[in-house]
């Protein structure tokens, strides 16, 4: 047999699909991405594709039947989607797992306060954040704030900076002929977390002798617009997300450059490929799309929640099933996000096992850092049997992990699912620049996904 046959080779996946179905399909996803900043904003975009494509909202106790198609919300910040199958959940689901989080500033608490004669929020960094990408970019506010009073408890949803014409807010930072000593510094010790501090506002109140006269502008126009006080912070959810669109990037077009790639691009196409899935699949199909990833996957909306355990129980009860007997007889692709192998950062990567861009959705065998730490690693049977339908439906699939070995690291919510007694593997999209306020992914990895997923919903 000649090397072409033997050997294992990454290439570039671009004759092995059709351009206009990779384009149309990217547009669709930069919609989903600007309406989704925020695992809220993401949920309400997923329940509104999910009903147009004849999805309904599942309750305890409700009648199934193969071909039916349901949905159910968590807190507002996750969802899981399902077909139901023509087999016993008794013989396993066909499931995809992701998360709707991103890294991203959140508001304190009690975050307002003036200082020479302007007034700033503090903040709280979400997750794993380079904390010098975000001073001196365009953001916006995004979240709820309940506001109790007299008993009462209002929701009202915060969006400031989305619109064109919207202020944005801004992280200030120094200018270059002030900032010797700063740039002197390592990077991790250039920004802190405490100088995070968000501009809000400059104009003071009117009236005399006001404390704090800026202060009380800005919190008299949340007052006239949203109805809340100082103490309605308390009973908010509010972060500060980047306020720009995402966006073609090259001169080819071969890229999308926007916020949150890290784990949009996974949960979208997981959700699409499961909402036209067209008739009645052999195995029930479910994708789950959680939130708390970036710190831990801890919390009732996270992947270590009971919630997804409840919801699966109440399908196999109906049918006289044990729940445990499902998740042993079922199949995960944990769909989260991998490095790309860059050329301007060699070092950090090991270029053979890497990821590639172009080179279509990747297979992780096991995630974690140093010495395996934090992975689940799937088994060679149950690599072989991924390989094997991605190989069968024509997908373009490669091999990753996340960079050299004592480089450092990372994990995903799959070991949260092995755990569970579930078959499970990493599969996702290569990204560049994972983790800054704007990530760069490839649209033909991004179809590819989606192409992958829908394989292994039908095998």
């Amino acid at each position: 047999m000649t090397s072409e046959q033997l050997f294992y080779d990454k290439k570039p996946a671009f004759d092995r699909a059709d351009p206009e179905a990779v384009r149309t399909y990217a547009e669709g996803y930069k919609a989903f991405l600007d309406r989704s900043k925020t695992e809220r904003d993401a949920v309400k975009e997923m329940v509104a594709r999910a009903e147009q494509a004849g999805f309904v909202s599942y309750h305890r106790g409700q009648q199934l039947k193969p071909g039916d198609r349901i949905y159910q919300v968590n807190r507002a910040k996750g969802i899981t989607l399902a077909v139901i199958g023509e087999k016993s959940l008794a013989e396993g689901v066909h499931l995809t797992a992701a998360h709707l989080d991103a890294p991203r500033i959140d508001i304190r608490t009690l975050p307002l306060y003036e200082a020479e004669n302007m007034a700033f929020f503090k903040t709280h960094y979400y997750g794993g954040i380079k904390k010098y990408q975000w001073p001196a970019i365009p953001l916006e506010l995004r979240g709820v704030v309940c506001v109790c009073e007299n008993g009462e408890i209002r929701k009202v949803e915060v969006s400031i900076g989305a619109d064109p014409a919207d202020p944005k807010l801004v992280i200030t930072d120094l200018l270059p002929h002030l900032a010797s000593e700063q740039m002197q510094k390592k990077m991790t010790e250039g920004f802190k977390g405490e100088g995070l501090n968000i501009l809000v506002g400059s104009r003071p109140a009117e009236g005399k002798d006001e404390k704090e006269p800026v202060k009380l502008a800005v919190m008299r126009w949340l007052n006239e617009k949203y109805g809340m006080k100082e103490v309605d912070f308390l009973s908010a959810d509010l972060s500060c997300v980047p306020a720009f669109n995402a966006c073609d990037i090259g001169l080819d077009r071969t890229f999308i450059g926007g916020y949150g790639h890290d784990d949009r691009c996974c949960s979208y196409p997981a959700a699409t490929a499961l909402m036209e899935l067209e008739g009645t699949p052999s195995s029930t199909c479910v994708c789950l799309l959680v939130d708390k990833e970036e710190i831990g996957s801890d919390g009732v909306t996270g992947m270590q929640s009971r919630h997804f355990d409840t919801f699966m129980g109440d399908l196999c009860r109906a049918e006289g099933v044990l729940l445990d007997e499902c998740f042993e007889n079922s199949v995960c692709l944990s769909a989260d996000v991998c490095n790309a192998f860059d050329p301007n950062y060699p070092d950090v990567s090991e270029k053979r096992n890497d990821g590639r861009v172009n080179c279509g959705f990747a297979l992780v065998k096991y995630t974690g850092s140093r010495g395996k730490s934090g992975t689940s690693e799937a088994a060679a049977e149950l690599m072989a049997r991924v390989r094997t339908i991605f190989d069968r439906e024509g997908v373009a699939w490669q091999t990753a992990q996340l960079g050299r070995v004592d480089q450092g690291g990372g994990g995903t919510v799959a070991m949260f699912l092995a755990n569970r007694n579930i078959d499970t593997v990493d599969a996702g999209v290569p990204v560049l620049s994972m983790h800054a306020p704007f990530e760069v992914i490839s649209k033909l990895d991004l179809y590819m996904a989606f192409r992958g997923f829908s394989a292994f919903y039908r095998a």
